[in-house]
This record gives structure tokens, sequence and C-alpha cells, in this order.
């Protein structure tokens, strides 16, 4: 088996897509739903932008999501974690 030089290699294309609900982050999960479009987008965007290198390469995206906290969160410790 060839192993690729670290010239070869493509640096990861990440995406931050910023805070979103749980239904969304579901969605992305399962390769549907509006970040999916978002993050075929910005592959395509940089395929665009490499052009004829492009060709034959394989990209890596990496998708940045942050949770929303829960807020009002009660209990018996409120305060822990």
């Amino acid at each position: 088996m060839a192993e690729k030089s670290d010239t070869d290699a493509n640096p990861p294309i990440v995406i931050d897509l910023g805070k979103q609900k749980r239904k969304r982050i579901k969605q992305l999960k399962r390769g549907r739903g509006k970040l999916v479009d978002r993050v075929n987008e910005a592959v395509a965007q940089v395929r665009a932008a490499l052009g004829p290198e492009a060709q034959g390469k394989e990209f890596v995206p990496v998708a940045v999501i942050f949770r929303r906290d829960e807020k009002g969160r009660k209990g018996m410790f409120p305060f822990m974690g």
C-alpha cells in the first residue's frame, strides 16, 4: 500500500456553521438539510478556486458547530455541569 507524503495531502476544509438547533445537527449527521447544502457549497467553492489543480483530489470538509446551551436549566443541582 502506497502512503501519501505530506506534500500530497490536502488540508481539511473547515466550515464554521455557528450555533444550530438540534434538528439541523441531526439532519447534517444524516446527510440531509440546509447545513449539508452549505457544506457542499463550500467544497464547490474550494474546487472552483483551485481550478485544474482540483482534478483527482479528495476534499475533506470539517463542519464546526456550536451547540446552544439550554437556558433556564433547573433541577436539584442547577450549579453543576
